[in-house]
């Protein structure tokens, strides 16, 4: 997941060295969805495995 939102994240960056400034923010807002969706995941996995080992 962490992956793609980099992977985004350099699309975007791309992009607007380029000046498409729509790719680029549509890439951009991709890439953020992709992160928080990461963090939120890695949280929930981080409890659950701390739950597991009691």
């Amino acid at each position: 997941m962490l992956h793609y939102a980099l992977t985004f994240f350099v699309i975007a960056l791309i992009a607007a060295l380029f000046g498409f400034g729509g790719i680029a923010a549509g890439a951009v807002e991709i890439a953020r969805i992709l992160f928080f969706v990461f963090v939120v995941l890695a949280v929930v996995s981080f409890l659950f495995g701390l739950t597991r080992r009691q």
